[in-house]
């Protein structure tokens, strides 16, 4: 994915997200209270949870949100599953895609590539891919001994965790850590750079250029 020019015109309204959950709806959360207290310009017309089980979607209906479900075990391959994920997308008109905690492998069609983006709570390369998701990423970076740890914005490809990546932020990793408290303080460096990106990319500042993500003066 190549790309000489920002991957979106600057935004004159709030940003359409949709949000795609497996989980309890932490990044959805935070997104909500960001574009309550107005330091994130955007609107979620939609969110799409992969299990009916989901605890996010009773946190979506606390606010008002219409939520979908779409599970991967109802469809033959991971493109038809793709395929009805952005088909709802595109009807509610949505601008950028958010995976927030979504564990399900995508395909991106062409009119959504470099609008998907994923939050992971390490510092990709490290600790990501298949099988690295939650308190599983934590509690392999502590049994490896790091000393920091993170997390990772980046655009979503067919790969788990391989996309460009947009942001990063590290967090310390202290010898008296657990895998709650790791986690949390690395939930709070995400409910920072999620937005953040997500602002970069309405105000037509984000490209790709041979892999890499650049951020371009307004």
């Amino acid at each position: 994915m190549t790309a000489h020019r920002p991957l979106s015109a600057p935004l004159d309204r709030p940003i359409r997200l949709a949000v795609l959950i497996s989980g309890g709806g932490t990044t959805l959360t935070n997104l909500v209270a960001r574009i309550t207290a107005g330091t994130l310009s955007a609107a979620i017309p939609l969110v799409i949870a992969s299990r009916p089980d989901c605890g996010g979607i009773a946190r979506a209906k606390e606010v008002g949100l219409r939520c979908e479900v779409i599970e991967r075990k109802g469809f033959a391959n991971v493109n038809e599953f793709s395929e009805a994920i952005f088909g709802l997308c595109r009807e509610a008109a949505v601008d950028l895609v958010v995976c927030g905690g979504f564990l399900s492998l995508l395909t991106v069609p062409a009119d959504y590539s470099g609008r998907v983006m994923n939050i992971h709570p390490s510092l990709i390369p490290a600790f990501s891919g298949k099988g690295f998701h939650g308190h599983h990423v934590h509690e392999a970076v502590l049994a490896r001994g790091a000393k920091v740890s993170g997390c990772t914005v980046h655009f979503v490809d067919d790969e788990y965790d391989h996309g460009p990546i947009i942001a990063q932020r590290v967090v310390p990793v202290a010898d008296s850590d657990t895998a709650d408290l790791l986690a949390a303080r690395v939930f709070a460096a995400e409910c920072e750079a999620l937005p953040a990106a997500i602002r970069l990319f309405a105000s037509g500042r984000l490209e790709i250029e041979d892999g890499r993500v650049r951020s371009v003066r307004a």
